[in-house]
C-alpha cells in the first residue's frame, strides 16, 4: 500500500534546501515537507539556551502537524546544539547534519583544513570532538560567518553576491596562520553549497569543498529503506512566519519540487 508519510527537513532558513537535492536524488518517490523556521531566523548568532530550547519545541509541532515518517535537521547549527533534545522528545528517527571533518580529513594531503560555518557552529565543543577524533594530526582553521548565511538566502531570492563581500569574507578563514595551506574546506553550513561557486571563485585555487549533503542522504535511504513511498510524490514548503519576501522564493522552491507553500 502507498504509504503518504513525508520526509521532514528542518533549517532555520533556505540553506537546507541543499540537503533536499541531494535527498530527492537518492529517494526520487518520497514526498518532502520542507520547513523554514524564518521566524527564528538567523540561528547562528543565537545562544545555545535559545536554539535547544526552540527546535525541539518547532519539531514537535511540525510533527504533530504532518506526521512524517523521519525528521533531517538540515541545519549544522540546529543539529550541533539541539539534536539529542529532539531525539529525546521524539518518537521517530532524526537524522542530524555533521560537519564533514572526517571526509575531508581523510582527503586533504597539506593536513591542513578550513571549517567554515556561523558563529554558533564553530564554536561548537562537538566540532571539538569531531577534529580530535578523525583530524587530530591536521590543523582545522575555523572561521563564523554570519553575512554568508544572508547572501545564500538573498541568492535564492534572486540577488547575486558581490564578488568583492564574498573575498572580504572569506579573507577572515584564509588570512589565519596557516591559512594559505588549506586544500579541503568543510562547508558546516547547509547554506553554503547553495554559494559553493561564488566560494570556490573567492578563495584561492586547489582547495575542494566538503559538505554532509550525500552522506545525509544516504543515512535518510538507510532508515527508510524497504518502506512504501506515496503513489504520487509531492512537496510543501512551510515557514513559520508570513513574510513579503516568500513571494521571491517561490520560483527556487519550485526547483526542489515545493510546489506548495504554508504557514505553520
Amino acid at each position: 500500500m502507498a504509504d503518504d508519510r513525508p520526509i521532514l527537513l528542518f533549517d532555520s532558513g533556505v540553506g537546507g534546501l541543499s540537503v533536499l537535492g541531494h535527498v530527492r536524488k537518492a529517494l526520487p518517490s518520497a514526498a518532502f515537507v520542507y520547513a523554514a523556521d524564518n521566524a527564528g531566523y538567523p540561528y547562528g548568532t543565537k545562544s545555545e539556551a535559545e536554539i535547544a530550547s526552540r527546535v525541539p519545541a518547532l519539531l514537535g509541532r511540525l510533527a504533530e502537524r504532518f506526521g512524517p515518517r523521519i525528521i533531517v535537521i538540515a541545519c549544522n547549527t540546529a543539529s550541533t546544539i539541539a539534536l539529542s533534545h529532539v531525539r529525546a522528545a521524539l518518537d521517530l528517527p532524526v537524522v542530524g547534519t555533521v560537519p564533514a571533518i572526517k571526509p575531508a580529513a581523510i582527503a586533504s594531503k597539506t593536513r591542513v583544513i578550513g571549517v567554515l560555518g556561523t558563529e554558533a557552529t564553530v564554536r561548537q565543543p562537538y566540532v571539538d570532538r569531531l577534529s580530535a577524533e578523525f583530524a587530530s594530526d591536521c590543523r582545522v582553521i575555523r572561521f563564523g560567518s554570519a553575512e554568508l548565511v544572508d547572501l545564500a538566502e538573498a541568492k535564492l531570492r534572486g540577488k547575486v553576491p558581490d564578488p568583492g563581500k564574498m573575498r572580504a569574507i572569506l579573507a577572515g578563514l584564509y588570512s589565519q596562520p596557516d591559512g594559505n595551506r588549506i586544500d579541503q574546506l568543510v562547508l558546516a553550513c547547509t547554506h553554503f553549497p547553495l554559494l559553493a561557486d561564488e566560494i570556490a571563485v573567492a578563495g584561492p585555487p586547489g582547495v575542494t569543498l566538503v559538505d554532509s549533503g550525500e552522506g545525509i542522504a544516504r543515512r535518510t535511504a538507510f532508515l527508510t529503506q524497504g518502506q512504501d513511498w506515496p503513489s504520487m510524490p509531492k512537496g510543501t514548503a512551510v515557514f513559520t512566519s508570513d513574510t513579503p519576501d516568500i513571494a521571491d522564493l517561490r520560483p527556487a522552491l519550485a526547483t526542489f519540487g515545493l510546489g506548495a507553500v504554508q504557514i505553520l
